[in-house]
């Protein structure tokens, strides 16, 4: 039976401070527009269900406690509830699921940081909390380099019966900045019961593509691919743009269509690198 393969979104983070940006609205920290900016959010996220995206993250990454309480006066749980009410509306009448997405914290656990286990359990059970009871169908647990921090996560996220994804952030040596292999974060997550294992962000997708192949050699559950649109480069007018536009993007990710079941984008990557890795797939 032929494998299908399931289209996630692009960037969230950039796409909302562009938008900001041309408003000439201050960049801040992006769950922010939730609550200041919602119509910049729902705008975002049905760009990406009109390109095509069958999966998309509500704006949710940073908006956990910590954060929120440190950048803000707003209640982390209504920031969320917010963040998953905004996608759920901007997909009504479609069939594209939403993920309640969340990142790693500010701060390291101990021993390279302060946070103790339990607090970090806290902190991540009450977001699931709140995003799942506004709606989301699926926890996706992303850009995480600390694989401690993204097993205490997973374990608190299993427990609330919806799918969760787990995708670490590698450096070229298919190792994350802490130091944790493929083979390791397949080792301490598949048994927790999660429903996909992956890589997005801190590469492009040429650079990539070895180490996120690697889960091929250690699971068979499914895996999820969102490589950045490259480092920024500076051009000689001063000007940065993204190393990867649309098309150099989607021909150099086209390889990991023969073993990913998720794929997208992360950070620089927008509706129009989506419309076009969805062509690449249905060609």
């Amino acid at each position: 039976m032929e494998r299908k393969v399931f289209l996630l979104d692009g960037a969230t983070g950039t796409e909302l401070w562009n938008r900001a940006k041309k408003d000439g609205v201050a960049q801040v920290p992006v769950w922010i527009y939730n609550m200041e900016h919602p119509d910049y959010v729902k705008d975002t996220i049905r760009s990406y269900v009109e390109a095509g995206s069958d999966i998309i993250c509500a704006n949710t990454f940073g908006a956990n406690s910590l954060s929120v309480s440190q950048a803000s006066s707003y209640d982390p749980s209504e920031v969320v509830t917010t963040g998953v009410r905004l996608a759920r509306e901007a997909v009504a009448g479609t069939d594209v699921k939403v993920a309640l997405d969340a990142g790693p914290l500010t701060e390291l656990m101990e021993p390279y940081g302060d946070l103790e286990e339990d607090e970090v359990r806290e902190i991540y059970r009450n977001m699931f909390a709140s995003g799942v009871s506004a709606g989301a169908d699926i926890i996706f647990l992303e850009t995480f380099i600390d694989l401690s921090m993204l097993r205490v996560a997973a374990e608190e996220a299993v427990t609330f019966g919806v799918p969760v994804f787990c995708s670490l952030s590698f450096e070229k040596n298919g190792r994350t900045i802490m130091g944790n292999s493929v083979e390791d974060a397949v080792s301490e997550l598949e048994p927790l019961g999660v429903a996909a294992l992956g890589l997005n962000c801190s590469l492009g997708p040429d650079v990539a593509l070895p180490v996120v192949r690697e889960f091929t050699n250690y699971t068979k559950l499914p895996i999820l691919f969102k490589p950045n649109a490259g480092m920024p480069v500076v051009g000689a007018d001063g000007k940065s743009a993204v190393a990867f536009d649309a098309k150099a993007f989607v021909q150099d990710i086209a390889p990991a269509l023969d073993f990913v079941t998720y794929i997208g984008g992360c950070c620089g990557s927008s509706p129009r690198y989506i419309e076009m890795l969805k062509e690449k797939i249905e060609a």
